[in-house]
């Protein structure tokens, strides 16, 4: 426990010194953005400094998120949150990207209204999380099934989709932190995206699991019918 609280104590730490630095060179990166620069070259290398520093920005900020949820170190707002409506609303954010990743997303839920115990903010960045996974990685010219289901016990969230590429890993260990499959390395991302949406949920009582047979890549988020577990 001394040696996690160590950990994290240095990665945020480090997060923060790493900021103040970052921060100059996309103030200043904005200002030359504002010059009426006609080089092509330098435009070129304004763009390039432009698109890397936000890249590491949101490094930076997944990596202090991932260690503040790992740790436990975050604030709940526990309430009833309609699953269902959160599932329409964050899938509506996503629906240009589907469109431009060549994917089609089917929602499908209960007619009646099901509710979770969790925090807002929380579930939707879980959910987000996993949407943002499905857009970087999922085949072109497939769909992607997202189903909320309950029974007596327990309420699934499930993502289904095709992986656009062999899946030579197992789900225990796409749930590391920082992992993504090798040829995948050329994508923007962290890679820790799934660590984070395993961490949030199992904050607020549930639990996140991935099953990969093949190609098919699904992710199960799951909680108890009659509150936390």
């Amino acid at each position: 426990m001394k040696s996690e609280r160590f950990k994290t104590e240095l990665i945020t730490n480090v997060s923060h010194d790493i900021k103040t630095p970052l921060t100059s060179i996309i103030n200043y990166t904005d200002l030359l953005k504002k010059e009426n620069i006609e080089t092509e070259p330098v435009k070129g290398y304004i763009e390039v400094l432009d698109r890397q520093s936000e890249r590491l920005k949101k490094l930076i900020t997944d990596l202090l998120e991932a260690s503040k949820a790992s740790s436990g170190n975050i604030k709940l707002d526990i309430a009833e949150v309609d699953a269902g409506l959160m599932l329409e609303q964050v899938y509506g954010e996503y629906q240009n990207k589907f469109e431009k990743a060549g994917l089609t997303g089917i929602v499908t839920k209960p007619s009646e209204t099901v509710f979770i115990k969790a925090d807002a903010n929380h579930l939707f960045r879980v959910f987000d999380n996993i949407l943002g996974n499905v857009v970087k990685y999922a085949q072109p010219g497939t769909r992607v099934y997202i189903d909320l289901t309950q029974n007596d016990e327990t309420i699934t969230i499930s993502f289904k989709n095709i992986s656009k590429e062999k899946l030579n890993i197992t789900g225990e260990e796409l749930m590391e932190r920082f992992v993504r499959d090798d040829r995948s390395r050329n994508t923007e991302g962290s890679g820790l995206g799934l660590s984070i949406a395993k961490s949030l949920a199992n904050l607020m009582g549930g639990k996140l699991e991935i099953v990969i047979d093949g190609d098919l890549f699904k992710v199960e988020v799951r909680f108890n019918n009659q509150g936390r577990i």
